[in-house]
């Protein structure tokens, strides 16, 4: 495929992934059909699989879209493990992860919330979501594990139970309680994060 096409691939997916999301978010997944999807970006059905894959697969591309906003998501990952891993202290690799948590919860709380609801019908989103969870606790393994090489993780604590702890407290589902339901604002959990997981991890 020659860089032309690859653009007006890319392009494509784009347009099925903003449609998607336009249409999830004012009619929830279940609602939301693939042709619906198709009608809206202005492409074929089988376009839909052929670029992007099935309605689980729009949905986790919806969120990957949804936490990177502007960029990739594999820059955004890429440019919170170069902060920890450039952090001189403990308290630069808590106040990082503060950051970064609470920034992507926050892009992808809207969506988020699709996700969570699907799951509960689609088989494909549920384990999705299992292996995102999965993913998510592997990553915070590193983090754990950068804490443990500057001796700052509390005595007494595995990485994993540190990984564990830092999984609970950074749940998009821990956000959207704090943040939609108690009526905290985004700075508010930022904050919290940060107290908190200083207090459960040094």
């Amino acid at each position: 495929m020659n860089a032309r096409r690859e653009a007006q691939a890319a392009g494509t997916r784009q347009d099925i992934v903003r449609a998607a999301g336009r249409l999830m978010l004012q009619h929830g997944y279940v609602k939301t059909s693939i042709g619906a999807i198709a009608t809206e970006a202005g492409v074929a059905v089988q376009t839909i699989y052929n670029s992007v894959g099935s309605k689980a697969e729009l949905l986790a591309a919806l969120l990957e879209r949804a936490a990177a906003a502007s960029g990739s998501p594999d820059a955004v990952a890429a440019a919170m493990r170069q902060r920890i891993d450039d952090a001189h202290s403990a308290s630069d690799i808590i106040r990082a992860l503060a950051d970064g948590c609470a920034l992507v919860n926050e892009r992808t709380a809207g969506i988020q919330q699709i996700v969570s609801e699907a799951a509960a019908v689609d088989p494909d989103v549920a384990a999705f979501e299992r292996r995102r969870d999965t993913a998510r606790l592997h990553d915070f393994g590193e983090d754990a594990a950068a804490l443990r090489s500057r001796r700052s993780l509390r005595v007494g604590l595995s990485d994993h139970e540190a990984a564990a702890a830092i999984w609970a407290l950074a749940h998009p589902q821990c956000y959207r309680t704090l943040v939609r339901d108690v009526g905290w604002s985004p700075d508010t959990y930022r904050d919290w994060l940060e107290k908190t997981l200083r207090g459960a991890l040094l």
